[in-house]
């Protein structure tokens, strides 16, 4: 587990990149991670990686970067929402285990069950009992799949309160995003202390040696794009020892 706990309060949200350097980065470690994944198939090793954090971060930017380079053919992403009835009659983690992938795979996944521990949590869509002991079914769940050969990149991404807002106000303005705000986003917004608070308990109990955290300053996005992708190429690329 970590040792140290994660205060998304004391990260430096002034990194940035110059146009010119985030083109040239992003390409390299695009290739890094295409080159890894060609490996990942005679290895029979596959990738799950995780990208949480608050609404507005730039999660789904950082995806598109993350994937845009790669075989089509062999990454999936799945965008997580509140659970059909069919799922939400099951285990939390059932709907999860039916998007694995073969080996050889990538499969991104935009919010997960890591929603037991976060939203779930906050808005009080769980009882308490569920969401503490989620923390131990979420370990047991990962250490399974590394035990059968996933490899697990964990990202959060995290903006500031004032961050969000800005952000916020412009998909309203934007008739092209305006899609991407909605009154859940607004409601979520008022709880923002107690959602850093259950993201800092969820770093601090799943972040593992098989799945660690990897926490990033996103109020650059050109900064946190670059570096999701680093992060991800970085870590598979040394689980196959390439």
């Amino acid at each position: 587990m970590a040792s140290e706990r994660i205060r998304l309060e004391d990260l430096d949200q002034e990194k940035s990149l110059k146009h010119e350097d985030y083109r040239k980065l992003l390409k390299n470690h695009q290739l890094e991670l295409l080159n890894a994944q060609l490996i990942l198939r005679e290895r029979k090793r596959s990738v799950i990686v995780v990208v949480e954090g608050p609404d507005a971060a730039g999660k789904g930017g950082g995806i598109k970067r993350l994937t845009e380079r790669l075989d089509p053919r062999i990454v999936r992403v799945h965008a997580i929402v509140k659970p059909t009835p069919e799922e939400f009659e099951r285990h939390y983690l059932w709907r999860f285990w039916t998007k694995l992938l073969p080996h050889g795979q990538i499969a991104v996944f935009d919010r997960s069950w890591y929603g037991r521990v976060l939203v779930e949590r906050v808005e009080k869509f769980c009882t308490q009992p569920e969401w503490m002991r989620a923390y131990e079914e979420i370990n047991t769940f990962e250490r399974q799949l590394s035990d059968d050969g996933v490899i697990f990149v964990k990202l959060f991404l995290q903006i500031t309160k004032d961050e969000q807002l800005s952000r916020f106000k412009r998909r309203e303005d934007d008739p092209y995003k305006h899609w991407k705000i909605s009154e859940e986003d607004w409601r979520n917004r008022r709880h923002w202390n107690e959602h850093n608070q259950a993201a800092e308990d969820m770093f601090e109990k799943t972040s593992t040696d098989l799945a660690p955290w990897t926490v990033l300053p996103a109020n650059y996005k050109w900064y946190a794009r670059v570096k999701m992708v680093e992060a991800v190429a970085k870590r598979v690329s040394k689980a196959l020892e390439i």
